[in-house]
């Protein structure tokens, strides 16, 4: 049997006031992007888990944390759990049609950010630096701001 929230698209008309405390799809964002919620997304993308095969792909979760994140995502509706009538109980977790779609663009940003990185971790902009390449780009403070004022 499958648990979990099915979620469907809102009516064109309708959108959530997401800068809003109360806002529910901020809730789902704050699970989605948790610590732990992303890489529980993207380990799911390819193929649905065991729960410990969950823990073992994900370095450095706890048992309490995996299962804590889950229990969000399923009741987000981006996570499907199967429990098979065993003893003991095999539990099996899946992305929804609707977690696959969140899915794909955190694994494309990690891809994305897994290409800059060298075989030692660092990032591009990271090796310019230490070769001195790097120009150094800060923001403006309020001082610098203020003849931007006086020209319009």
């Amino acid at each position: 049997m499958r648990e979990g929230a099915q979620l469907t698209q809102a009516e064109t008309g309708n959108r959530y006031e997401v800068f809003h405390t109360d806002c529910p799809a901020r809730d789902m964002v704050d699970h989605v992007t948790s610590r732990w919620g992303i890489w529980v997304l993207i380990s799911l993308r390819s193929n649905d888990l065991r729960f410990f095969e969950m823990r073992d792909s994900i370095q450095g979760i706890s048992e309490k944390m995996l299962a804590q994140t889950l229990r969000a995502l399923v009741h987000d509706g981006l996570v499907w759990r199967e429990v098979e009538p065993t003893m003991p109980p095999q539990v099996t977790y899946g992305l929804t049609e609707f977690g696959q779609d969140v899915g794909e663009p955190l694994t494309d940003l990690f891809d994305r950010i897994t290409q800059r990185l060298t075989p030692s971790g660092a990032s591009a902009t990271e090796r310019l630096s230490a070769t001195g390449q790097a120009e150094q780009v800060t923001a403006p403070g309020p001082r610098q701001l203020d003849h931007l004022d006086d020209e319009h």
